[in-house]
């Protein structure tokens, strides 16, 4: 019998994995960032991270509370061969072990709607992004092509699946957010949300 995180990792396989590139090269060229340390939070099995590893020279720590995930993660950095460039951290998004100040570019994808206490999780990124980084934190899926196609397959698998998506990133989301940021004290930051995705750009 699969795992929860084998299960996880093959629905992102089938369904998820064209948007990860899409996604990895709109955070370069809206950050301008090309060198340093890239911190992917809540990783799951790896497609981030990875895909910020393949279009860039950073130095990328994959992120996340859960071993088994990192397991699976591992195997897919060795499968591409990027052992080199890219390192695994157990851990979590509400106490990230690193130095204040110590990370250029933050991304996370999917993740920040499970965290138990957002507002925490968000002062914790931004203690760790160094002046003149950025994080994108939210949830995307990179063109509307690709939004129609994951939303077809994946009604086939869940009929509830537009529903649970409005749940997550409805009109409410970028309101709920706001709110959370302001209450978590980041003086600069800005909510993109349009008909493929929100996203929480935080910059220092």
């Amino acid at each position: 019998m699969s795992s929860k995180a084998e299960n996880f990792d093959r629905m992102v396989q089938e369904v998820f994995a064209p948007v990860f590139p899409v996604i990895a090269r709109d955070f370069l060229k809206k950050s301008g960032i090309t060198a340093g340390t890239c911190l992917d939070i809540g990783c799951g099995t790896g497609y981030m991270g990875l895909a910020m590893a393949e279009a860039s020279d950073l130095e990328v720590t994959m992120l996340d509370c859960d071993p088994e995930m990192l397991g699976i993660a591992q195997l897919n950095c060795r499968q591409r061969q990027l052992d080199n460039q890219v390192k695994l951290l157990e851990a979590d998004v509400h106490e990230i072990p690193f130095e204040d100040e110590s990370v250029q570019l933050v991304v996370s994808r999917g993740s920040v709607f499970f965290w138990q206490d957002q507002a925490k999780a968000f002062r914790e990124i931004y203690r760790v992004l160094a002046p003149g980084g950025t994080a994108f934190v939210g949830g995307g899926f990179g063109t509307p092509e690709l939004k129609a196609q994951i939303d077809a397959e994946m009604l086939k698998r869940n009929p509830n699946w537009l529903d649970d998506l409005q749940q997550r990133i409805g009109p409410q989301a970028p309101i709920a957010f706001h709110e959370i940021l302001t209450k978590s004290d980041i003086p600069r930051f800005e909510i993109d949300y349009t008909q493929i995705g929100i996203w929480v750009i935080i910059q220092k």
